[in-house]
Parts: C-alpha cells; structure tokens; sequence
C-alpha cells in the first residue's frame, strides 16, 4: 500500500486570469505571491483572443519575468504555473505551462498534482500513435483533450478529466477562454476571486492559494468544487459538475507545511490550522523546557501555538 502522502506529494502553484488588460502582468504577481509552491521552473501563457504566447524558463519567477518578457504575452487571458516536480525530469521540457495546436485549437494547460494513471494512459496513448516530448503527467491530459471527438474544448475537457485518476488542479487556456477542474476528491487547493474593473466589469482569477489574490487585490470568493468545472469565457462565467461527489480528501500537507501562513486553504486560514496542530501538539507530548523555537519558518505558526498552550516562552 503506497503512502498517500507519497502518492499525491507535489506542490506546484497554479493560477488564471480572465477578462483583466494586465492580464499577464498580474500572473506574475499571482506567481511570485506563489514562488514558495515550487521554484524549479515557471511559465506563463497569455490570449489576445486569437494566439497563445507562452514563455517559460527554469529557475525563479522573478528571474524569469523580465518587463521586456512580460511585454511579449499580450491579451486579456493568461495562465501561470510554477514548479517543484514530483512526476518528470527536472528540465525545461517539463515546465508549463505545455501549449500546443490541435484540433480543438490552440491551447495551454497548468496542473498541480499527480495522475496515478499517468502511465497507462500514456501507454495506451503511445500505442495509437501518439507522441511524447515530455516525461510530465499533464502531457498526458493534453493527448486526452485533443484526441477526444467531442466537438468543443469543454466537452473534450469533461471527456478527459473522467480517464483520470488521483490528484489535479487544473488551468486550461483558450482563445477566448480560461478553464478551470479540480479532481472529485479536492485533493489539491483552488480559489477562485475576482476584482471589479471601470466601466462595470468583471475580471475573475483562480490560484493554488489566496496569498496571490492579496498581492493583486482580488476578492476571494470561494474553492472550485471537487469534481467541478468552470469556464470563464465572453458570454460570462459558468461552473458545472462533471464527475459526482465523492470523500473529499484534503492533502493535510497543505496546511502543515505547503501552503503560506497568510492564506485561506480548503476554506481554512492556514495560520490557524498551524496554530492548533501546536496547541494539540503540546497537550499530547508535553516538555519540560525552557524556550520552544521553530524550524524551518513553516514551523512558525505551530510553535506559537505550542508555547501559547504549554506556557513556554516563544524565541
């Protein structure tokens, strides 16, 4: 029996943005807000409607995202992923977003999580035909989406989404669109916000965390439902329902060590959870000690809440 946390361990930081002029100016802001998730690589894909411009790179979001880069992703829709692999090589052909032509046109694709049935489906998929470039799991839903016979994007989205098994945020950028899926059991976080614009309009964005919206003065709204799909496009915004509900089961590393203090994950504040795994901490294994220090910063929180129960000085 393989560790759950060994099966869906991965913590890349995922977001998207519709309807904003900056758009991809404010996926940097989103992924730098989000660097802690992963800094192996990062990538952002911008719409003008029409084209995807993508650029990506290993390393830092900051070292990445040069003004003159940011320059060369216009359009009002973008996607951005930063990366700390768990599936895939550590190399650039592993970084996303993946962008690529098809017959459902161009689109990109940014994924938190792990596929289980990566490999099956990858066999199978190899078998009739199809080609790899990267080792990635999410390459795989790519060949899902463009190989499906339903006629539109969303379709072949919902198609592909119920072949796979185990845990996946996912981003999907199109033409005129972004779309939004999050596996039926919410293994991985996804937010979603949105920020007014003049003139009465509306701008929506998703993160892996509500730390991004802080950083771009987004209103956080709520989690994409387990199981849900959501499609933000010219005609508005519309979630449904692709696979029924099923156990939710919340990767506890979220809150212990993956996500920042400051954000709300799976409906929680994550500085609280900390706090109280402290507290719980210091009632089941009480010390005898002087100070209680923390270590690493992601220990921060929960020692305060150990020391606040134990009535040791903090230091």
């Amino acid at each position: 029996m393989v560790p759950m946390f060994d099966k869906f361990h991965d913590e890349c930081g995922v977001f998207a943005i519709y309807g904003h002029p900056e758009a991809a100016n404010l996926a940097y802001l989103g992924l730098y807000a989000l660097q802690h998730r992963g800094q192996e690589s990062a990538g952002i894909a911008s719409s003008n409607g029409r084209e995807i411009f993508c650029h990506k790179s290993m390393g830092h979001v900051a070292e990445i995202f040069t003004p003159e880069v940011l320059g060369g992703l216009p359009g009002e829709a973008a996607i951005g992923h930063t990366r700390y692999s768990t599936a895939g090589d550590t190399v650039l052909l592993n970084a996303q977003p993946f962008s690529v032509a098809c017959n459902k046109g161009n689109i990109a694709v940014a994924h938190n999580g792990n596929i289980t049935n990566a490999g099956e489906l990858r066999r199978e998929l190899e078998k009739d035909g199809s080609i790899f470039q990267a080792s990635s799991d999410t390459e795989v839903i790519l060949h899902l989406v463009a190989r499906s016979r339903e006629k539109t994007l969303a379709g072949a989205l919902r198609e592909a989404l119920l072949q796979l098994e185990g845990a996946f945020s996912l981003v999907f950028l199109a033409g005129d669109r972004v779309l939004i899926a999050r596996d039926p059991h919410g293994f991985r976080p996804l937010a979603f916000g949105q920020m007014e614009l003049s003139g009465g309009r509306t701008c929506y964005v998703f993160a892996s965390e509500t730390c991004a919206f802080d950083l771009i003065d987004a209103v956080y709204l709520g989690d994409v439902e387990p199981g849900e799909m959501v499609i933000v496009g010219p005609e508005g915004m519309t979630r449904e329902r692709y696979a029924p509900v099923r156990d939710h089961a919340h990767c506890v590393f979220e809150h212990v060590y993956f996500s920042r203090p400051d954000s709300i994950v799976f409906g929680r504040p994550v500085q609280h959870s900390r706090e109280m795994l402290g507290r719980l901490l210091a009632i089941e294994s009480p010390v005898d000690a002087d100070v209680v220090v923390p270590v690493p910063d992601s220990g921060v929180a929960a020692a305060i809440g150990y020391a606040a129960e134990a009535d040791i000085p903090f230091r």
